[in-house]
C-alpha cells in the first residue's frame, strides 16, 4: 500500500477483518441486548470519567502548546458535566425505537409468493472526524443500535481522549458478552493511514465525515467506499417583500447569534429590494449588538452604512464566525437563483406571508431542509424528533438532510414462496 510501512498496513487489514467478521454477530443481536449493552456502557463511561479526564488533560495541553484556536479547545474539551451527557445519550438511544427488521412494504406476487422489503443494517461504518471527543461516544451508540459495526477515526488533536472513550466502551461490551470489536479506533496519525482507510472498500460499506469543509472534501475527493456527505453549511434566510419584519429579525439573530460554529447557523441573507430601507437598519442594529460583521452588497451597503463590501467569497463562504453576508435582489426568482448558486444544499429559509411566495421558494430551493418563517437552527436530528443524529446528510442518495437510526439501516427483501418456480 502506497504511502504506508508493512506494519501500517497489516494493521488496518486486520481492524478491517475483525469489522467484517463482527458485523454478522452484530445483526443477529436483539433489540434488548442491543438496549442492555448501551446502558452498560453508559454506566462504564460514567465509572471511567476520571480516566477519560486525564487522557483529555493530555489532549488539551498539547493543543495549547500547539497554539489551537480557542473555539478549537473548547470542542475538545471534556468535563464531567460532558462526560455525563455522553452517557444520558447512550440512554436516550437505547430508549428509542430500533428500526431494524422493521417491515417497509409487503406484497403478494400473482403466483403467490410473499414479498417483503425489511430494514437492515448497513455493516460497517467507518466515520472520520475532527475533535470533538463525544463524537466516539455518540457515534459508536447509533452505529450499535441498528446492528453496524463502526471503525473510528478521529483527529489528531484528541487521540489520548478518544482512546480512553473507545476502550471503555470495549470493556463495558465485554462485561455483557459481546465482541469489543463492535468498535474499533484507529489511533495512528499518520495521515497516509486515514487516506489508505478511504479506500477499504472490501471491508467498509460505508464512510461518514464529520467536520469542516476541508475534511469533507478531502474525503470524497479521495475514497473509494461510498461516501455520505455531512455537515457544511452555507445557509441562507431570504426575506421577501411580503415578510413580518417584526418577526424577521428575531428569527434572523437566532439563526446567526445562537450558537456560530455549528453548520445549521445563517451564514448569509438575501434581502428583497423593497423592504431594504425600511428593514436593513433595524437588522443590522440588532446585528451590531451582538459584534456581527456585516459583508453587503452595493445596494444594501448605502443603506447600512458601516459594514464591508462583500465579495464573490463572501457568498459562498461557511464562515463559523460572528460575520454574514447581506445580498439583495428584486424578486423571489432572483432569490431562488442567488441561493441555489452559492448554498451548500443543507438548509435554507424564507421569511414571507405570501403563501404562493412561500410554496415558491419550497419548491424550487435544492437544499436537504427548506423553512419558512422558521430559523435554520431547526436542522437537527434531536429536534426533527429523531432522538440524535449522526449528522445532517447535503448530497441525496441514500440519505438527506439528518441522519437518526433508520437513515443508518438500509433494505433487503425477503422471498416466501411455496414451490413457484420462473415459467418465462
Amino acid at each position: 500500500m502506497d504511502g504506508i510501512n508493512r506494519e501500517q498496513s497489516e494493521r488496518l487489514k486486520e481492524i478491517g477483518m475483525r469489522a467484517v467478521q463482527v458485523k454478522y454477530e452484530l445483526q443477529s443481536l436483539t433489540t434488548k441486548q442491543k438496549n442492555s449493552a448501551l446502558l452498560r456502557v453508559a454506566e462504564g463511561l460514567k465509572a471511567d470519567a476520571q480516566t477519560i479526564l486525564k487522557a483529555n488533560e493530555q489532549d488539551m495541553r498539547k493543543g495549547k502548546e500547539r497554539g489551537m484556536h480557542e473555539g478549537l479547545l473548547d470542542r475538545l474539551k471534556l468535563t464531567d458535566a460532558r462526560i455525563l451527557a455522553m452517557a444520558e445519550g447512550l440512554c436516550q438511544v437505547a430508549g428509542l425505537s430500533d428500526p431494524v427488521g422493521t417491515v417497509i412494504e409487503r406484497f403478494t406476487h400473482p403466483n403467490g409468493m410473499e414479498i417483503s422489503q425489511v430494514r437492515v443494517p448497513l455493516g460497517v461504518i467507518g466515520i472520520i472526524y475532527e475533535s470533538r471527543p463525544n463524537v466516539t461516544a455518540d457515534a459508536f451508540g447509533l452505529c450499535f443500535k441498528t446492528g453496524n459495526a463502526v471503525i473510528l477515526k478521529g483527529g489528531s488533536d484528541a487521540v489520548c481522549s478518544n482512546t480512553a472513550i473507545t476502550e471503555s466502551i470495549r470493556n463495558s461490551l465485554t462485561d455483557v458478552g459481546i465482541s469489543a470489536d463492535a468498535v474499533q479506533l484507529i489511533t495512528d496519525t499518520d495521515r497516509a493511514v486515514t487516506a489508505q482507510f478511504m479506500k477499504m472498500n472490501q471491508y467498509v460499506d460505508v464512510l461518514i465525515p464529520r467536520g469542516g469543509a476541508g475534511l469533507i472534501r478531502a474525503v470524497v475527493e479521495s475514497a473509494s467506499i461510498p461516501v455520505i456527505e455531512t455537515g457544511t453549511g452555507n445557509c441562507h434566510i431570504y426575506v421577501d417583500a411580503d415578510a413580518d419584519l417584526e418577526k424577521a429579525v428575531p428569527i434572523i439573530i437566532n439563526a446567526k447569534t445562537q450558537r456560530i460554529g455549528v453548520c445549521n447557523a445563517c451564514e448569509s441573507l438575501v434581502i428583497h429590494e423593497k423592504i431594504k430601507d425600511a428593514f436593513l437598519p433595524k437588522l443590522a442594529e440588532e446585528l451590531r449588538r451582538y459584534h456581527v460583521e456585516m459583508r453587503a452588497d452595493e445596494q444594501a451597503a448605502r443603506v447600512i452604512g458601516d459594514c464591508m463590501e462583500a465579495t464573490e467569497e463572501d457568498f459562498a463562504k461557511e464562515y463559523l464566525d460572528y460575520i454574514i453576508s447581506i445580498k439583495t435582489v428584486s424578486d423571489i426568482e432572483e432569490a431562488i437563483t442567488h441561493i441555489n448558486h452559492y448554498h451548500t444544499g443543507h438548509s435554507d429559509a424564507i421569511l414571507t406571508e405570501n403563501k404562493e411566495t412561500a410554496k415558491r421558494f419550497l419548491d424550487a430551493v435544492d437544499s436537504a431542509c427548506v423553512y419558512v418563517n422558521a430559523s435554520t437552527r431547526f436542522t437537527d436530528g434531536f429536534e426533527f424528533g429523531f432522538g440524535a443524529e449522526i449528522g445532517i446528510s447535503t448530497q441525496k442518495l441514500h440519505a438527506r438532510g439528518p441522519m437518526g437510526l433508520r437513515e443508518l439501516t438500509s433494505y433487503k427483501y425477503q422471498i416466501v414462496g411455496n414451490g413457484q418456480i420462473r415459467e418465462l
